[in-house]
């Protein structure tokens, strides 16, 4: 069901990386009403380069580490929600490629993302007389097509895009919408330069970037386009 941002509150955890900030800017073009974004390190610069983008979008920012317990997260979602009243869309972003940190990967890139989108149910469960909502994790084709040199990251993306097709699939019961985007290999920093899984394969980022790779701004594009079209239970290749 086509969606329109227009007049919209949206929650960006990470917003301000490499494919968020993009998306962030591409966000900011459909006239929203509030764009929040939650991100770990504050950047000055770049929040005020997304202000300036659409003077008619409030754009504010708060500290969110996705690793903190569900209670902290809950209690800066009841700071957001008694501020705007309502969240149209929730985008979950955060992510780190390294597979030398095992258990941060799994915190950042799975536990991470669960915990948020349980803390915000509390707020859109239909069940809790909410008015449901919707949830746009960020995966990657890698959670359907390994690179078998960092597993564990891998692995996290697997699980994003299964988790999220539950949540599709429970729809009926929360009045919770959610899909995946999946962005291909994506020229960020991210993918410069990185560790493999037990050091199996010392020039994994090299070789990652000899395929066929796409700039974040296309990505961010078809990320938006993706919102917009608004498939309950999508998996999009970007």
């Amino acid at each position: 069901m086509a969606f329109t941002l227009t007049n919209k509150n949206v929650i960006f955890v990470a917003g301000l990386g490499g494919i968020g900030l993009d998306t962030s800017k591409e966000l900011l073009k459909r006239d929203l009403k509030n764009l929040v974004i939650l991100d770990r390190i504050e950047n000055p610069a770049a929040i005020a380069e997304l202000k300036a983008i659409n003077p008619k979008v409030t754009v504010t920012f708060y500290p969110y580490d996705v690793t903190v317990p569900i209670a902290e997260t809950t209690k800066l979602l009841k700071t957001i929600f008694a501020k705007l009243k309502t969240v149209d869309v929730l985008i979950n972003g955060a992510g780190i490629l390294d597979d030398h940190q095992i258990e941060r990967t799994i915190a950042v890139n799975y536990t991470g993302l669960v915990n948020t989108t349980t803390a915000i149910l509390d707020f859109w469960d239909k069940r809790k007389g909410g008015p449901g909502g919707i949830i746009c994790n960020i995966g990657s084709v890698t959670g359907f097509n390994a690179i078998y040199q960092v597993p564990v990251y891998s692995g996290t993306k697997a699980a994003v895009v299964n988790f999220t097709s539950s949540l599709a699939k429970l729809a009926p019961i929360t009045g919770v919408t959610a899909y995946t985007v999946n962005p291909g290999i994506t020229r960020t920093t991210l993918v410069h330069k990185f560790n493999s899984w037990l050091d199996v394969e010392p020039q994994v980022a090299e070789k990652l970037l000899a395929h066929p790779t796409q700039p974040s701004l296309a990505c961010a594009e078809n990320f938006v386009k993706a919102i917009e079209l608004n498939q309950n239970g999508a998996i999009w290749k970007l």
